[in-house]
C-alpha cells in the first residue's frame, strides 16, 4: 500500500487477554493502544515511523485525542484501524480513525492532532520536505472522502 492510498488501513490486530477488564470487553485504554498501532502503520506510510524517529530524530507528538467508544470488543476480536488525513499544516497533522471489527461494524473512533518534534528540543519543528510530500500526496489522494460525521465532536452534556 502506498502512501496516497485512501484511506489508510491497518493491519489486523486481535484483541489480546491482558487488555480484557472486570466487564469482560476490552478496557477503554486499549482502544487507545491499537488506534495508536494503526496509527504508526499509517506513520510508516508517511515516513515517520521508528527509523524517522532513531535515524533523523524527529518524531511525532500526540497533543490531543477524542475517542468515541461505540461498541465493544472482546477476546479474540480481530480489528483494522483506518487513517484519514482530515489537515496538516507545517507541523502538525489533523487525523480521523475508525477502528472496524472484522466483521465490518464500527467499534470506535479517535480524532488526533499530532506534532511534528525536534527530539534534540525537544520542541516542535517543521516536517522536512521529503516527509511533506508524502503528507501532501496523502492530502490530495483522500481529498474526495467526505469529512467524517464524527470528526469535530466536543464532549458536553446536552440540555434541553
Amino acid at each position: 500500500m502506498t502512501a496516497a492510498s485512501a484511506p489508510f488501513v491497518s493491519s489486523a490486530i486481535e484483541i489480546e487477554k491482558g487488555w480484557i477488564d472486570y466487564n469482560g470487553h476490552l478496557n477503554m485504554a486499549y482502544y487507545n493502544v491499537i488506534f495508536d498501532r494503526g496509527g504508526d502503520e499509517a506513520a510508516e506510510e508517511l515516513g515517520l515511523g521508528p527509523t524517522y524517529a532513531r535515524e533523523r530524530r524527529f518524531t511525532t507528538y500526540t497533543a490531543e485525542v477524542h475517542v468515541c467508544y461505540v461498541r465493544e470488543l472482546h477476546l479474540g476480536d480481530k480489528v483494522t484501524v483506518s487513517f484519514q488525513l482530515l489537515d496538516h499544516d507545517e507541523k502538525r497533522l489533523h487525523a480521523y480513525q475508525e477502528m472496524r471489527h472484522a466483521d465490518g461494524w464500527l467499534a470506535a473512533t479517535s480524532e488526533t492532532l499530532a506534532l511534528h518534534v525536534d527530539m534534540a528540543g525537544p520542541k516542535v519543528a517543521p516536517f522536512p520536505p521529503d516527509v511533506v510530500a508524502k503528507i501532501e500526496a496523502m492530502r490530495a489522494a483522500q481529498a474526495a472522502l467526505p469529512r467524517p460525521e464524527r470528526a469535530g465532536r466536543a464532549i458536553g452534556i446536552r440540555r434541553r
